[in-house]
């Protein structure tokens, strides 16, 4: 989930231990095709589920080395790196138990209970499997981890929350570490 195609997992491998290194682990990336040329998006986020501009800024730099050197992307290309921002996708198995109690949207590879597509409260994980409270259901369902070809949050109030949370929690901690500074 985090790369479609073949040409987007090689990049991952080659640019996970990049991220990892600054510090930043990569969530998902595509190599898109455009009218004039292709685009490389990557979004990310740091241990605490955090990317800012100069986070992006930081990671684009690094990035851009290892690409320059590998050179494993024939053509033009513009590359794009990103906070994966609040109804974001979710590509870890980890992100499916991080944002539990949140509405998402999950497609699957093949049909489970005549459907592909489901839409419900996530509740978590348990093993490989991801845990997803749908509408209508008394009951939890299960789906295996790797029949999940793409799963995003659904933007809601209390994602935006959240979000706004995360955000004061930074800032104060950004206004205290400034304050430390000047002492």
């Amino acid at each position: 989930m985090r790369g479609k195609t073949p040409e987007d997992r090689s990049l991952i491998e080659l640019l996970d231990p990049v991220a990892e290194a600054a510090g930043y682990e990569i969530v998902r990336l595509r190599l898109m095709s455009g009218t004039q040329s292709r685009r490389l998006q990557i979004m990310a986020e740091d241990e605490h589920g955090e990317m800012n501009v100069e986070d992006c800024a930081k990671l684009s730099r690094v990035i851009s080395e290892v690409l320059d050197a590998a050179d494993p992307i024939q053509g033009d290309y513009l590359l794009e790196v990103s906070s994966p921002g609040i109804d974001r996708p979710l590509t870890r198995l980890k992100d499916f138990e991080t944002y539990e109690g949140y509405e998402a949207r999950v497609e699957l590879d093949r049909l489970a209970d005549g459907r592909k597509r489901f839409r419900g409260e996530l509740a978590g994980i348990e093993g490989e499997n991801v845990a997803i409270n749908l509408e209508g259901e008394e009951e939890t369902a299960l789906v295996p981890f790797d029949w999940i070809t793409e799963a995003k949050l659904i933007l809601s109030d209390e994602l935006m929350k959240r979000g706004a949370e995360q955000r004061e929690a930074r800032l104060e901690h950004e206004r205290a570490s400034d304050d430390a500074i000047e002492e």
